[in-house]
């Protein structure tokens, strides 16, 4: 017997391509320019997101039963806060060279129009369980687009992965250039994540058709 029903499923598949965050509803679009330049950094905000939208879900879904349909904007503010206050210390303790790195970016997670998005359109007219599945497959929809947009920067934008160099630079031997790379400056600059992020999205509205909208 499966684990989860197919509508469960579609709850975490479906932001992975079809509904993803950042190529199909245009959402956290600015993380994905700013803290991209480098890989660590991009799945350290990914892993960050994932842990603030679940549990924020749950967090949500606990309380909409009592929640003043006034003040759930307010509400729901405040728990992201809490959590992302949760990763901030987290950071600062454990890697606090990265968390410098992030500063004011892991802070804007409290604004995230994914996160609150969420919130609001699905974490509150469902149970936790539900609630916590939808928050797993949308911060992995986001994550991934993250990852993808972060390795191919530092790869030709710094030549490393994670730090690590990868590709050689470039060595000249009798006037003519040996096996090597230049890194690409332009990569690291924040539009370069914007044509990133554009080649994923022509790469897959050309794998699914459906996803082109008519004119």
């Amino acid at each position: 017997m499966a684990l989860l029903s197919k509508k469960d499923s579609k709850l975490i598949l479906d932001p992975l391509a079809d509904n993803n965050p950042i190529t199909i509803q245009v959402l956290g679009i600015c993380s994905a320019l700013a803290i991209t330049a480098e890989l660590k950094a991009s799945v350290v905000m990914a892993l960050s997101v994932l842990f603030v939208l679940s549990m924020g879900n749950v967090a949500i879904s606990l309380l909409r039963n009592v929640i003043p349909s006034k003040i759930r904007i307010i509400v729901q503010l405040v728990v992201v806060a809490a959590l992302v206050i949760i990763v901030d210390q987290v950071l600062k303790a454990f890697a606090y060279e990265l968390s410098k790195t992030l500063s004011v970016f892991v802070g804007l997670i409290i604004t995230n129009c994914i996160i609150m998005g969420r919130f609001e359109a699905f974490a509150l007219g469902n149970g936790p369980g539900k609630a916590f599945l939808d928050g797993i497959g949308n911060a992995l929809g986001y994550g991934i687009i993250l990852v993808i947009v972060g390795f191919f920067r530092e790869l030709l934008g710094s030549g490393t992965l994670f730090g690590f160099k990868v590709l050689g630079d470039p060595v000249t031997k009798t006037g003519l250039y040996a096996i090597g790379y230049e890194n690409n400056g332009f990569m690291i600059i924040p539009p370069a994540a914007l044509i990133v992020v554009g080649i994923i999205i022509w790469v897959q509205r050309s794998r699914n058709r459906a996803l082109i909208e008519e004119a």
